[in-house]
């Protein structure tokens, strides 16, 4: 099967299974979505101009987009576990090699130009269509549009590159993955100092010229080879022995109530394949780039707080890990059972609560590494007011399905609108005096209403099929 017919199948895959589950028009307006709120926040960068500067604006717009192909990336960490848990209930076209005469090195090929173009469709260009719109009203030249689309998918690509060459690298060897780290960390050290650009898509934004284009280009082309050229697909069949472990582990949570619940989140998560590797790639990778980044934009706000910042977003991505306890479990498995989903929601927020204490810790060390021990209060009760209220609101939205529900429009929409606000009224407040963000735990209040009523909402909701 050529390459093109393989990506024009897995297209079509991908758009059925999102329009199945939020119908053709809930999917198709997601787009649109992105490019009102790029048009809206464009339209403001000029009212912060004095205290968000454009080229620090421009950082954190391409640092998102990093991020965001880090997620999509991690493909080769993930495909052992949707063979395991999914395969069965979702066939999909990646895994054609199991029973059709098509080679793996062919197929990531055309899985990796279908993540490629899709996500660009669906991110990038509305993006970049949004901030376009909005050059003539803010005093900027109409050519930036295209300028932003070209960096910003170069820095979105380079994220996918290199972390599906760290994922590739971590199917086959731990070792090797921490080893090739270590390199990169130490090479990315190293540029910094002797003041080339560590993030080149943003590099050719501030000053379109052939080098920093050329070095994205590389940093892409190179890490996107070698993922080709070794990826590993088809997994061997083997059989896993555990003891049981279930009613031990539930003995020790027994003081928090569901104990048998939590017990079986926790060994989902142990057992499940890439356990390390997801900790790395959906949470302490991005976490570390933007600590970076806002180490950086010290220089371009010198007000800032870096810890209090990071700590609000750390709120937000610590959210992630409700994904992480909802990723592979369907309310079906209990369908059989006396069992209630505000009782599955229950345990799982403790199961949250308890995972919670990773954030937790890493910002304790960030406090302690950066010297920010005197703002650490007020950014610990904004983590955690954070925390709380972005659950809350995704648990509200969502239910037992935010990996698939946030790519509804109206859901999408909802969650920004939700979120959004009281975030950047968070990060400007803590400008003025980080112990402005002990405000955030006003949050708590409509957190805990929304968990309420998403408890009740989801009840008697059912999950579609494909």
């Amino acid at each position: 099967m050529p390459v093109p017919d393989l990506f024009l199948a897995m297209m079509k895959e991908e758009w059925r299974i999102h329009s199945t589950i939020f119908g053709s028009l809930g999917f198709a307006l997601f787009p649109a979505v992105v490019a009102v709120f790029a048009l809206l926040g464009s339209l403001t960068l000029p009212l912060f101009a004095d205290v968000l500067p454009y080229a620090a604006v421009a950082l954190l717009a391409h640092a998102l987009f990093l991020l965001m192909g880090v997620m999509v990336g991690s493909f080769g960490l993930m495909g052992r576990e949707f063979m395991n848990r999914r395969f069965g209930q979702a066939s999909l076209v990646a895994y054609a090699s199991r029973s059709l005469p098509v080679s793996e090195r062919r197929i990531f090929a055309a899985f990796l130009v279908k993540d490629t173009v899709y996500y660009i469709l669906l991110y990038v260009l509305p993006f970049a269509a949004g901030f376009a719109a909005a050059t003539p009203f803010i005093g900027l030249d109409p050519g930036l549009g295209l300028l932003a689309f070209v960096s910003l998918a170069l820095a979105f690509l380079l994220g996918l590159s290199v972390v599906c060459f760290l994922s590739t690298l971590y199917a086959r060897s731990v070792a090797l993955l921490a080893g090739t780290v270590i390199v990169l960390a130490v090479a990315g050290v190293a540029a910094s100092r002797s003041g080339l650009a560590v993030l080149p898509p943003y590099a050719f934004f501030l000053d379109p010229a052939p080098e920093p284009f050329a070095l994205s280009l590389l940093l892409i082309l190179v890490p996107a080879a070698v993922s080709v050229l070794f990826v590993t697909v088809e997994y061997p069949d083997r059989t896993k022995r555990f003891k049981n472990s279930l009613d031990p582990l539930a003995e020790r949570v027994r003081a928090l109530g569901s104990a048998h619940f939590i017990a079986k989140d926790a060994l989902d998560l142990l057992r499940s394949e890439g356990g390390a590797g997801k900790v790395i790639f959906s949470f302490l990778f991005p976490l570390g780039l933007i600590w970076v980044c806002l180490r950086v934009l010290i220089r371009f706000i010198p007000g800032i707080d870096p810890l209090v910042v990071f700590a609000v977003l750390l709120g937000v991505i610590s959210a992630t890990i409700y994904n992480w306890l909802t990723e592979f479990d369907s309310f079906t498995s209990y369908a059989f059972l006396p069992v209630r989903v505000s009782e599955v929601i229950d345990a799982k927020l403790k199961s949250y609560g308890l995972a919670n204490l990773l954030p937790a810790t890493v910002l304790a060390l960030a406090a302690a590494t950066a010297g920010g021990a005197g703002t650490f209060i007020p950014a610990l009760a904004a983590f955690l007011s954070v925390s709380v209220y972005t659950l809350a609101v995704t648990v509200y939205l969502t239910g037992l399905h935010p990996n698939v529900m946030l790519y509804s429009a109206g859901v999408f929409l909802r969650y920004l609108l939700a979120i959004s606000p009281a975030l950047l009224l968070l990060i400007f407040a803590s400008i003025l005096d980080p112990w402005y963000a002990a405000l955030s735990l006003l949050l708590i209040a409509p957190a805990a209403f929304l968990l309420s009523r998403g408890r009740a909402k989801w009840q008697a909701w059912e999950m579609p099929g494909y």
